[in-house]
């Protein structure tokens, strides 16, 4: 592969690494421009020390259980460092001695009782450790559940524009790879950490004490190891940093490869697309071996330099046993300290990316806690239910505010009444039902509905007033009577049924292995769009909010089953007052009015017969389709 074709590679498929924070565009709740590919948190976090009291103070509800795994923490370090410091005298008294100048059967009978005291005391560092697992699991979990409990509460509390402004992907990285990332440094590192402190302040006072001599060779060495380990660390984190862009980039391109796998083979793009996966495969590879050989290296240098520790700490004592100044069992604690030394540096130097990737997730996670929620309406109108007049005066609106989407729209509409917007892609239809739904609010002019600002209306009884059929289809797991009742939880069995005839369903609902308790999944991938579609009508069908809107409702269904649409829809929407978006114009012929919208204006108004009379732009939308068929 060429260098300018790899470069071209580089630049299209390093961007799915940015999480997109552009403005809300014009789109339909639920349509999403892109997939995202959000790795979650890598690196430190931004502010160390607020990530830390954070997370600290939210695992603090686990405080009993915390506080209770450092206790056996600290006693399993403690029996630990004891285990070793009683091998100095049980050397000195039973081992190293000359056996003529002693009673050895009882030296035996006390080395039996030295060594039964040394296993309990190990048995006690065993037990203190497997409960402090324990423990500390339990704490974590807790911690993690409460967690992600908050985090999916929050979601349903944020406003729509928050999802538009964020990808799916991002969001689902927080729940995902940050929590877990959290979880990790909870179950094992924080403790490891703390444990590994209470090690090397514990070894440095017993070496001390046992021979301040060779305890000051190992704490001489300790900068030296620190440093090394730091130095690994560094360069780690870069390859390891790289080779998480380069997973990034090869998912990113699977993905789209295999969701867009009809496209590949029509335009028999499949040896480019070999040649891409090849060349970011190699990338991807490359930096992998960069990353795991820089993390395997930490290993055996460190290794090396405590043998040569050892080894000096080692020959130093020798010749102090050989010239009678130290004893051999103090050489042999001060070498085993020695070794106990250098372990917990080790471990926390190479936990410490674990515990800054855990910090910068939780930093993740209270990015999204802290998001301003849906605002409450204030002083709500008790409105006991909604008839649906609905009126439009004057309404500008913008997703930013320097940018705006809706110019000076004025309409109304009356129960029964089927008003139809029709317009080029962009024009700002969906916008329109966007704001009736007040999921964004208007900045000029007024929305009333039966003569009350919805700005004075609660948001959650609006809504509950409102259907909505959306061009992109949504199914949840889960039977398809539940899939349909989801639109009213109330709805009797026979109630679901007539829904599903109204949205022409029934037929092949019935000829579904199990019928209406057929269970779907993954978004209902053993039905076809259309059928989706249909279930997504008879789930609004089945409400009886008294304000309907149809975004494109029949855009996946043929225009035989569209026609058996329209005649139950009429059904439907009587005494409800009906907005319809829809780009085929016979779907709006029988509208009581059709709103024509260019650029965020209302150019035309009028019933089918009307505009086709006047001669403007839906005249020639309607001649164009017309042609076209």
């Amino acid at each position: 592969m060429n260098e300018e074709r790899a470069r071209r590679i580089d630049a299209k498929y390093s961007k799915i690494q940015s999480v997109s924070k552009a403005q809300p565009k014009q789109m339909s709740i639920g349509r999403h421009a892109g997939r995202d590919r959000a790795l979650g948190a890598s690196g430190k976090p931004k502010n160390l020390k607020i990530a830390v009291v954070r997370l600290v103070k939210y695992i603090s509800h686990e405080r009993i259980l915390i506080i209770s795994a450092l206790i056996c923490s600290v006693v399993n370090t403690v029996s630990t460092l004891s285990a070793s410091y009683l091998l100095r005298p049980i050397i000195n008294k039973f081992i190293y001695f000359d056996s003529s100048d002693s009673d050895l059967s009882s030296r035996l009978s006390g080395l039996a009782l030295w060594l039964v005291f040394l296993a309990a005391v190990y048995a006690i560092s065993v037990s203190t450790q497997w409960l402090q697992q324990r423990l500390m699991l339990k704490a974590s979990q807790r911690s993690l559940v409460r967690m992600r409990t908050d985090l999916f509460a929050k979601l349903q509390s944020l406003p729509v524009r928050y999802f538009d402004t964020h990808s799916t992907g991002d969001i689902m990285s927080r729940f995902t790879n940050d929590v877990d990332t959290i979880g990790e440094m909870l179950n094992t590192t924080l403790i490891q950490v703390i444990s590994g402190a209470i090690t090397i302040f514990g070894t440095i006072v017993l070496m001390l004490y046992t021979s301040p001599l060779l305890g000051g060779i190992t704490l001489i060495a300790a900068p030296i190891l620190t440093a090394l380990s730091k130095t690994i660390l560094n360069k780690g984190r870069k390859a390891y940093s790289q080779q998480q862009k380069n997973l990034g980039m090869l998912n990113g391109f699977i993905e789209e490869t295999i969701s867009g796998q009809k496209v590949v083979k029509v335009f028999n793009h499949e040896e480019i697309a070999k040649d891409e996966f090849s060349y970011l495969n190699d990338k991807l590879r490359l930096s992998q071996e960069q990353a795991q050989f820089r993390s395997a290296i930490m290993g055996p240098a460190t290794h090396q330099l405590c043998n040569i520790v050892y080894a000096v700490t080692a020959c130093i004592g020798g010749v102090l046993v050989a010239l009678g100044r130290f004893d051999i069992g103090g050489l042999t604690v001060s070498l085993n300290y020695t070794r106990q030394f250098n372990r917990p540096i080790n471990e926390i130097s190479m936990q410490m990316n674990t515990v800054f990737a855990a910090l910068a997730g939780a930093e993740r996670v209270f990015e999204v806690l802290d998001a301003e929620p849906e605002k409450q309406t204030e002083n709500a109108v008790d409105m006991k239910s909604i008839k649906g007049y609905v009126v439009l005066e004057h309404v500008n609106f913008g997703y930013t505010p320097d940018v705006t989407v809706l110019h000076d729209i004025s309409l109304y509409a009356k129960p029964g009444q089927k008003i139809a917007f029709v317009g080029s892609t962009g024009a700002g239809k969906t916008t329109v039902t966007n704001l009736l739904s007040r999921f964004y609010d208007i900045q000029q002019g007024s929305i009333t509905i039966d003569g009350v600002s919805i700005d004075r209306i609660d948001r959650s009884f609006l809504r509950s007033n409102i259907a909505m059929v959306l061009q992109d289809t949504h199914i949840f797991t889960g039977t398809v009577r539940e899939n349909i009742r989801y639109g009213r939880l109330d709805a009797t069995d026979d109630e679901v049924i007539e829904a599903a005839k109204i949205a022409s369903a029934h037929f092949f609902i019935e000829q579904l292995e199990n019928g209406y308790d057929t269970l779907l999944e993954n978004d209902g991938s053993n039905l076809s769009q259309g059928q989706r579609q249909l279930l997504n009508i008879a789930r609004a069908a089945i409400s009886k909010a008294p304000i309907l809107i149809l975004d494109e409702a029949t855009s996946s269904v043929d225009t035989r089953t569209e026609k058996h649409i329209e005649e139950g829809m009429d059904a439907l929407m009587e005494n409800r007052t009906t907005f319809v978006i829809a780009h085929r114009l016979s779907t709006v012929r029988k509208s009581n009015a059709i709103m024509v919208l260019e650029h965020g204006r209302i150019i035309e108004r009028g019933t089918h017969d009307e505009l086709l009379a006047a001669g403007g732009r839906y005249a020639d939308l309607y001649n164009e389709i017309t042609e076209l068929e």
